[in-house]
């Protein structure tokens, strides 16, 4: 159990448990899901339904993982069901696309050089097939470690750190033909 998960004698509502996952875990939930969807209202609509979805399933939750990692599972889980959807099927869904990114830079020049090499990269990543981008993902904007890549992912490290070599590949490649 990590330090996050809720003491089962402690007397929280459903209604509070919720509240302090969203609060703590709504952003990168919402980043989560930009990974598979690629458009921000259509993403905060997944992430909506999300919450909504672990709330109804709280009271089954059953303490053997993190609440973080049971929440990354049913974000995942959500997000491929939604490709699975009619909806997804035979409705194209044209929008905005990308990653929240940090602009850290002083001078005007640099960060529009660092926002379009990011807005590159992120393009990139957004091209790779959904087993590489989650790897990425977690890896590179979550700075989750191997083993917590594998828990949420529920495959092995080993898998992991292949799926990882083979995104960077693909991400290298794509890179240099522009």
């Amino acid at each position: 159990m990590d330090s996050y998960s809720i003491d089962r004698t402690e007397t929280h509502t459903n209604e509070v448990i919720i509240d302090r996952l969203m609060t703590d875990y709504g952003q990168e939930i919402l980043q989560l899901v930009m990974q598979y969807v690629h458009n921000l209202s259509l993403a905060e609509d997944l992430t909506q339904e999300i919450f909504m979805k672990c709330y109804k399933a709280l009271p089954t939750f059953q303490y053997d993982s993190s609440m973080k990692t049971w929440l990354w599972r049913i974000a995942i889980n959500h997000s491929k069901d939604y490709f699975k959807s009619w909806y997804a099927r035979n409705v194209e869904i044209t929008g905005e696309y990308g990653f929240i990114l940090d602009e850290s830079r002083n001078r005007v020049e640099q960060q529009v050089l660092q926002q379009e090499q990011d807005e590159e990269l992120a393009r990139a990543v957004g091209t790779l097939p959904v087993k590489y981008r989650e790897v990425i993902y977690f890896c590179y904007y979550e700075d989750r470690t191997m083993k917590e890549i594998s828990e949420v992912l529920q495959v092995k490290e080993s898998t992991v750190k292949t799926r990882l070599r083979r995104a960077k590949q693909l991400l290298q490649e794509r890179l240099e033909r522009g």
